[in-house]
C-alpha cells in the first residue's frame, strides 16, 4: 500500500520560513518524480516544486528564489524549504509522487501565512 505522508505545515508570519517534509512508503521511491503541489480556496490545484529521480528540479515563477525542493532517498523523504512566505502562499500543500501512469498523493498540511 502506498502511502505518503506530509508534516511541517503550520501558521507562520509573512516573511517567516517553514519546511515541509513528506514521507513516502509502499513505492520504489528514488525512480519517482516528486512534487509539492498546493491549493488555495476558491483555487484550482497547482504545481508548486517538483524534483525528478536524477535530482533537477522545476519551480513555478512565484516561488524561484524563496522555496527549494529536495529529496533525500535513503530516507524516501521529499522536503520543501519554504522562506521568505507571503500571504499569498496560504494554501493547503500536497506532496505527489509520479512514475508513468502511476500517480499518488498525500493527504495534505495547512500552510497559512498571516500576522
Amino acid at each position: 500500500q502506498v502511502q505518503l505522508v506530509e508534516s511541517g505545515g503550520g501558521l507562520v508570519q509573512p516573511g517567516g520560513s517553514l519546511r515541509l517534509s513528506c514521507v513516502a512508503s509502499g513505492i520504489n521511491f528514488s525512480v519517482y518524480r516528486m512534487g509539492w503541489y498546493r491549493q488555495a480556496p476558491g483555487k484550482q490545484r497547482e504545481l508548486v516544486a517538483a524534483i525528478t529521480s536524477g535530482r533537477t528540479t522545476d519551480y513555478i515563477d512565484s516561488v524561484k528564489g524563496r522555496f527549494t525542493i529536495s529529496r533525500d532517498n535513503t530516507k524516501n523523504t521529499v522536503y520543501l524549504q519554504m522562506n521568505s512566505l507571503k500571504a499569498e502562499d496560504t494554501a493547503v500543500y500536497y506532496c505527489n509522487s509520479r512514475l508513468v501512469s502511476r500517480d499518488f498523493w498525500g493527504q495534505g498540511t495547512q500552510v497559512t501565512v498571516s500576522s
